[in-house]
Parts: C-alpha cells; structure tokens; sequence
C-alpha cells in the first residue's frame, strides 16, 4: 500500500521541526546529532506509512510575529487570574466542558488551535471530534451559555490567528468572507494575529460546579446551559 506524498518543498518545515525537537530532546546540537536527526525525520515522514500532513505551502512571518507576543502576554495574565481563582475560591469556582467546532478540518490546525488553547491557563481538551472537526475544552469560570459563548470565541479567534499564520489560501479567503460579513455572522474576528484569553477579568467568581457535556446548536460550534449544581 502507498501513500500520497508531499513535495520536499511542502514538507521542508516539518522536517526542520522533527530535527530541532531531536536535537532539544537530546540537549546536543551538534553536527553529527543533527544529521542523525535529519535521518530519522526522513524515515518517519517518508519510509514509515503515516497519514500524510497536509501543509499549506505558506506561512505569515509578521502574523506569527503578532500572534507570539500575544500569546506570551495572555499566558501572564491568564496566569495571574487563575491564581486570585485558586486563591480566593478554590474547588466552589464553576467550571464547563465547552465544544467549539472550528471552521477548517485540517489536523495542522486543529492540533495547533487545541495546543495553543491548552497552554493558556484557564482551559484544557478533553476530547477531539476530528471528523467534525470539533474540539471540547474544560473551561475554569463559565458560569452561563453566555460565558461558554465568550469562550467559544475565543477559541475561533486562535483558530483564525493559525489560519491566517499558515492556513490555506482557501481558507484565509473564507475568513476573509466572514468578516466581511458573507460568512458566519455574530462572531468578532480582529484583523491580526492577536487572540484572546479564555479567562476574564470581568468574570465573577461563584460557587458550585457542573460536568454536563455539550451539545450542538447546528452551524455554529455547541454550546452549553448551565445544569444542576453540585457542591
């Protein structure tokens, strides 16, 4: 059985990235490691049969640029407002599983939407619907459908950064639409990179907590309405 491949071209990026995760991996950046690092990247992205990742063939240099920064200042800042929730209200803060379904189905970006969402405090994936292409987080602090609905938003918009950063120029046209208005209305997509934090400042902590699942609400990505609380 073959499988389709990509071009050298197209996969360059990936097989620079294996090679500098070998060389960290082993704290050695050496000549001689590198180039073991480089034989081993090969091997798996050509000899052993793996799905092929499908890349783009662009990547925004000055939107990464933006997207970096942004993403450093709302990892602090999540940071600071997940500890005054430790802090001043401990296990009786409400949490929600929150579904967002993004608008691409390609795996870069959906792994890429699903990690940057994670390493921000306040959010963690617990499940992927790779087939629809939807991703499920628990989100500390959500309090309403209103606040899963700020969240989910804030997902899409670091699924727009990614798109925008090495997304295809199908999909970077369909966003493009969107604020324009021709696609899914309803939705604040900002023009750059920027994203934003999954945890507010203006969000009031409470007590209680809830671990219902989501459910889908047809275009847009599910949302959820509060359950009975449990202490």
């Amino acid at each position: 059985m073959t499988r389709p491949k990509n071009s050298l071209l197209v996969e360059l990026p990936l097989l620079v990235w294996l090679v500098v995760v070998w060389g960290a991996l082993w704290g050695d950046f050496g000549i001689g490691n590198l180039l073991l690092g480089l034989v081993l990247a090969l091997l798996v992205t050509w000899v052993l049969y793996l799905p092929a990742v499908q890349l783009s063939g662009r990547f925004n240099v000055l939107q990464f640029a933006v997207f970096t920064v942004t993403f450093v200042w709302q990892v602090a800042k999540a940071s600071v407002e997940v500890m005054l929730i430790a802090i001043l209200v401990g296990p009786r803060a409400r949490n929600a599983v929150v579904g967002v379904r993004l608008r691409t189905r390609s795996d870069l970006l959906l792994t890429a939407t699903g990690h940057t969402m994670t390493l921000i405090p306040g959010s963690l994936v617990v499940e992927v619907d790779r087939a629809a292409g939807t991703l499920y987080f628990h989100a500390l602090n959500i309090r309403d459908a209103e606040e899963a609905e700020q969240f989910r938003r804030s997902a899409l918009r670091v699924e727009a950064a990614w798109i925008r950063i090495m997304g295809t120029r199908e999909d970077l046209a369909a966003l493009r639409a969107e604020r324009r208005g021709e696609g899914a209305a309803g939705t604040d997509h900002r023009s750059t990179a920027a994203i934003g934090s999954p945890v507010t400042a203006s969000q009031q902590v409470v007590g209680g907590r809830r671990d219902d699942a989501p459910s889908g609400t047809g275009n847009g990505a599910p949302s959820e309405t509060p359950e009975e609380d449990r202490p």
